[in-house]
């Protein structure tokens, strides 16, 4: 028999589930905590300064070369008239102009976010490139009907000296190695404006390539010689057109928010992966114009973490993209919780 001082063990009351469980206490801030910042953002301001005083001393070269062109060009047309060579020449000022407002975007592309540009003013640089090639479609438009004109109206006859096509063919060399050089720092510093400035010099190559075996013809058959002189002439102009496109092409990708290189999504995921805390990255998105870049990401932590230790990885995870990006703006990082076999 059971002794009364000792009654036997009563089962446990059943759990309802549709009781929710006592969380469990946890300390409480008293203060919100400090953002994360960079480690070096003195660093990041100076990569995003040295990114644009590359990107101008690039373009003011090119502008130095192009005059050097231009100058010898229209010297060159006045002593023999050669209609390719004015074409030539007016191609290049025009090309002038549109490079001296693109350097003028990079720098105004540069300046920080404010009240009416919330998310900077990167924009402008591949504006810029646009209109460039705007301008330089209209442009071979205009001097190509020009020169198709000419070729109808005009004798056919003209006597060309063979010294003239010494002076685009010097011309071609020098704007295909300067094109050369602008498109290496356009492509290493991720500029869509200026990758399409070096199309303009490879375009302006080609056209004193094509001029001076025109000059090159029609020194040698002078009784056709302003028929070669204007085929020449319309040909340039088309070639324009066709880059002046290409340009235009280029620029409406980054206006259009298209997906940058998968080396740029690689290098997000590999900063946001190497975050303590940071179990899995999801998803990555970004908007890429000029030297502005956001990134959107998803990452997921320990589900048992709380959310200052969440927002913690968060700022951890924003300033490790900036670190390894700092054309990256802003860093909008969104947390899950991770589970293991939930992908």
């Amino acid at each position: 028999m059971t002794s009364p001082a000792n009654p036997p063990p009563l089962d446990p009351p059943p759990i309802d589930p549709s009781t929710p469980a006592t969380p469990v206490p946890r300390p409480v801030r008293s203060e919100f905590p400090e953002p994360v910042r960079p480690d070096d953002p003195a660093a990041v301001r100076a990569a995003r300064r040295n990114r644009t005083r590359r990107l101008i001393f690039a373009g003011a070269v090119g502008v130095g070369v192009r005059l050097v062109v231009i100058v010898a060009e229209f010297a060159a047309y006045v002593a023999c008239g050669a209609e390719v060579l004015l074409v030539d020449a007016v191609a290049s000022l025009a090309d002038v102009a549109a490079s001296l407002a693109l350097l003028a975007a990079v720098k105004y592309a540069e300046r920080p976010p404010d009240d009416d540009h919330p998310f900077g003013h990167g924009r402008f640089e591949p504006l810029a490139g646009l209109q460039l090639g705007v301008l330089i479609v209209l442009l071979g438009a205009a001097l190509g009907g020009r020169a198709a004109w000419d070729a109808v109206s005009e004798d056919v006859a003209l006597i060309l000296p063979l010294w003239a096509a010494a002076v685009p063919l010097a011309a071609a060399v020098l704007l295909e190695i300067t094109g050369r050089v602008v498109k290496s720092v356009g492509r290493r510093e991720h500029s869509s404006a200026l990758v399409a400035e070096a199309y303009h010099y490879r375009i302006d190559a080609f056209t004193s390539l094509v001029a001076a075996i025109g000059l090159a013809a029609a020194s040698t058959a002078p009784e056709w010689g302003g028929l070669i002189d204007r085929a020449g002439a319309a040909a340039l102009a088309s070639l324009m057109i066709a880059l002046g496109l290409a340009a235009v092409w280029e620029n409406l990708h980054q206006l259009v928010d298209r997906v940058p290189d998968d080396e740029r999504f690689e290098l997000v995921r590999d900063a946001a992966a190497s975050v303590e805390g940071v179990l899995e990255v999801e998803k990555v998105r970004i908007q890429h114009a000029g030297p502005d870049a956001h990134v959107d990401i998803d990452v997921e932590v320990n589900p048992e973490e709380t959310v200052c230790e969440a927002h913690r990885t968060a700022q951890h995870v924003r300033a490790a993209v900036q670190m390894a990006w700092p054309s990256v703006r802003e860093v909008v990082v969104h947390v899950e919780p991770y589970y293991e076999g939930d992908h």
